[in-house]
């Protein structure tokens, strides 16, 4: 069984919350994490980078100077690789960079990546506060009675909570996303997983099989 702290909206202790097995207390595989951040990591390039040959610069035309009796080298075109302002050999050219991965592959790599947190302490379960308007002071000071306000933290939600997100969004090293929409990669960026009560029961419902 795992056992984490649990914590109030305002940041007290209540207790100790037992996590689920099918989540948080799998066996952690490196092979289909190490896979999906490669993946995930391919997706996030734009694959814009252009350059042009000898055959796109503007230039050319007339010989530069004659083949023989100059004591310098042949040169047939100043668009060569070869002279200043010239063509790029071999440069980049717009692709796409992105990789298909499979269903299965996700879910492992979030699975393990969540039980290797589990594992080492770093998951908390924490009821999320509602505001009526953003409060950034309020949600730093929450981190600061944690005692995670040093540490990259990740926060899962459930329900929608604008306020609350807006109130993350100038803190450094603290994100917020949906627990439907959890990756390996947010987790593993982490260094502490504060997950609501709900939000458990949503990952065990989607991913626990």
């Amino acid at each position: 069984m795992l056992e984490v702290q649990s914590y109030s909206s305002d940041g007290v202790e209540k207790g100790k919350v037992t996590l689920p097995e099918s989540v948080f207390g799998k066996e952690v595989k490196e092979a289909p994490v190490h896979s999906y951040v490669k993946g995930f990591l391919r997706n996030q390039r734009q694959g814009s980078a252009d350059t042009l040959q000898r055959n796109a610069v503007r230039g050319g035309g007339a010989k530069p100077w004659r083949q023989k009796g100059t004591g310098r080298s042949r040169a047939g075109t100043n668009t060569s690789p070869l002279w200043i302002g010239g063509g790029r050999a071999f440069g980049p050219h717009p692709r796409d960079h992105s990789r298909k991965m499979p269903k299965k592959l996700k879910r492992a790599a979030l699975v393990s990546s969540l039980s290797d947190k589990a594992q080492d302490g770093k998951v908390v379960v924490l009821e999320i506060p509602t505001f009526e308007s953003p409060r950034t002071k309020s949600v730093a000071s929450l981190l600061e009675r944690m005692g995670v306000s040093k540490n990259k933290v990740l926060f899962l939600l459930t329900e929608r909570n604008d306020n609350f997100i807006l109130s993350c969004r100038n803190l450094k090293n603290v994100q917020c996303i949906r627990a439907t929409q959890a990756n390996a990669y947010s987790v593993l960026w982490a260094d502490y997983l504060l997950v609501s009560p709900d939000s458990i029961s949503t990952l065990e419902e989607m991913f626990g099989k």
